[in-house]
């Protein structure tokens, strides 16, 4: 069965541990769409500063044409309100309704699953493809697993490891060896990010 994967997230910026998994995914026999979508808002997390809808979009699309698998969905962009996952996920199995739908999701948000809106109903809704994270606990994101595989959840474990690093360090401290080369070179032109 092959899936279409929904990458989501703020990408503010799209970083290199964005990258990889983005990598991993293209690579991944099993998925045969990668679907980048960035968050409108984001309501899980405050953020210092969000660039526009415009330039983080069109830094997903850089990273896109690296990959010939991937998308970029303004789907949230184009909704009112925060960006609650479940939601999304049901609008998405309305417009793909032919597609076997999987989400990703990075372990370090896998161990917070059970505080985010409507978890239990999102959870059979579609399978989960999970990395791990270095900067997450092993133990306890193994825990994480097996917990909410009892409670239901399809969970697809990716064996990559994608280096610990986030879009806030990048924020904090404009730093080049953080993000794809052409990512660097786009805000650098921009003028994002006090670059």
């Amino acid at each position: 069965m092959s899936l279409t994967a929904i990458f989501g997230g703020t990408f503010n910026p799209f970083h290199k541990g964005h990258y990889e998994m983005l990598k991993a995914l293209n690579d991944c026999e099993t998925v045969s769409k990668i679907l980048i979508m960035p968050d409108k808002i984001p309501p899980h997390k405050e953020v210092d500063f969000l660039a526009s809808d415009a330039d983080r979009f069109n830094m997903c699309e850089i990273a896109a044409a690296d990959f010939n698998k991937a998308e970029v969905c303004d789907i949230e962009f184009k909704r009112k309100g925060k960006s609650y996952t479940y939601d999304t996920v049901s609008l998405l199995k309305e417009i793909y309704p032919n597609d076997n739908l999987a989400f990703v999701c990075g372990g370090d948000m896998l161990v917070y699953f059970d505080k985010w809106y409507k978890y239990e109903e999102l959870m059979k809704m579609l399978p989960f493809i999970v990395f791990s994270r270095t900067s997450t606990d092993n133990a306890e994101f193994l825990s994480c697993i097996e917990k909410l595989k009892k409670m239901g959840m399809q969970i697809i474990l990716m064996d990559n490891e994608i280096s610990n690093m986030s879009s806030t360090d990048f924020r904090n401290s404009p730093n080049v060896d953080l993000l794809p080369q052409k990512i660097y070179d786009y805000i650098k032109e921009r003028g994002l990010y006090g670059v």
